[in-house]
């Protein structure tokens, strides 16, 4: 694995976010921003990581009320908005100006607001599974889950309730995959899985009944200039076939990637991924 420190910033309501700080590449490499999905925390970045730091600076941050970030305890602060001022003070205590993103899911949405909010901040964009229009089929499912459940007791428990909530997922995982898998949501304390999100992340994402509605496809025209690649898992119930037809259709340089027997997300370990992200990666070498 590649190596990396852990760090941490104080972001504008005076919490502190983590951090992964891949910074083991060559002087004057380009830094990778990761943003991680609505419960996901900086080991999904993991794979991707070991494919890039020997080329990139890779930033997997945390964001508030994930991972080793602090909760907030105004849950009402849990939006994507609040997510991408968080961002912009993590790139002024990094002292950096523009960045190239990996955005999944969530993190993916968030780039396409960060780059609305901010003209000029990305220089460009790999955007895992999400789009401007989400499928609403995706939205009922990831609502049946976040925050609700009784928490495992022991990490056999925590495996097979990952297996049960992502049972067309990952079809071709194995019991090691599922383990690994689970190794990526949960930590270990005194022994016992220990979920890695505040479950009140929900409140927001429940009361908001818009979410699938495809309002943000005037917000993605404005990334035209912006290039990027965009994956989706092939059984996705997240970002529809259409939608990344479309997504490639109205925008002059995007790369579609639609990666086979996989569903919500790609974890980015895939050869066929790697392929299409090192172009966009070598343009700024």
């Amino acid at each position: 694995m590649a190596d990396f420190t852990d760090e941490f910033f104080t972001n504008i309501d005076g919490l502190k976010q983590h951090y992964r700080d891949y910074n083991t590449a060559p002087d004057g490499a380009p830094t990778v921003l990761c943003m991680a999905g609505l419960t996901r925390n900086a080991k999904d970045f993991g794979y991707i990581a070991d494919h890039l730091a020997d080329r990139c600076r890779l930033i997997c941050v945390e964001q508030r009320g994930r991972g080793l970030s602090d909760w907030d305890p105004d849950p009402s602060r849990y939006t994507p908005v609040t997510y991408v001022g968080d961002m912009m003070a993590l790139l002024k205590h990094l002292g950096l100006n523009s960045i190239i993103t990996i955005g999944t899911s969530l993190g993916g949405l968030m780039t396409i607001m960060m780059n609305a909010m901010h003209p000029g901040v990305i220089k460009a964009a790999v955007i895992n599974d999400i789009g401007p229009e989400i499928d609403p089929a995706g939205i009922a499912r990831i609502k049946s889950y976040v925050g609700k459940g009784t928490p495992p007791t022991t990490w056999p428990e925590a495996v097979a309730a990952v297996k049960g909530a992502n049972p067309t997922t990952y079809p071709n995982f194995t019991d090691d995959d599922w383990v690994d898998f689970t190794n990526l949501l949960f930590i270990d304390v005194d022994g016992k899985p220990v979920v890695q999100y505040d479950p009140a992340i929900r409140q927001n994402f429940d009361s908001q009944d818009d979410q699938s509605a495809p309002d943000l496809w005037p917000v993605f025209a404005l990334m035209h200039s912006v290039p990027m690649v965009v994956l989706r898992g092939a059984l996705s119930d997240i970002l529809a076939p259409g939608t990344l037809e479309r997504m490639a259709n109205e925008h002059p340089d995007l790369v579609a990637v639609t990666v086979p027997n996989v569903g919500h997300v790609p974890l980015m370990k895939e050869a066929i991924v790697h392929a299409a992200i090192d172009p966009l990666i070598a343009r700024f070498l």
